[in-house]
């Protein structure tokens, strides 16, 4: 399995801008776009309502970044099928 863990399939964008995705999970609406950065995979964007921001690292299995102002850490597996729209893969 590569760098980039994590797959998200998003559902119809949301006030999103032009290349960004979305999904929903437990009644927030995340809008985000990814990137590549030396074999990792970058995903940050804002949760709405509130327009909290988010930028998360994902490699080797692991996601670690920030959420809000709180720091967070997690294995790919442990997201697999949250929000319903979102599929995650890793190892």
């Amino acid at each position: 399995m590569t760098a980039s863990a994590i797959i998200f399939t998003a559902a119809t964008p949301v006030s999103a801008a032009e290349g960004e995705q979305s999904f929903q999970h437990e009644g927030y609406t995340y809008v985000y776009k990814t990137s590549d950065d030396h074999g990792r995979k970058v995903i940050s964007g804002h949760r709405l309502p509130g327009n909290a921001p988010f930028h998360l690292v994902v490699k080797d299995g692991r996601v670690t970044g920030t959420s809000g102002n709180t720091n967070v850490a997690f294995r790919t597996a442990e997201a697999r099928g949250a929000a319903g729209g979102m599929a995650a893969t890793g190892r």
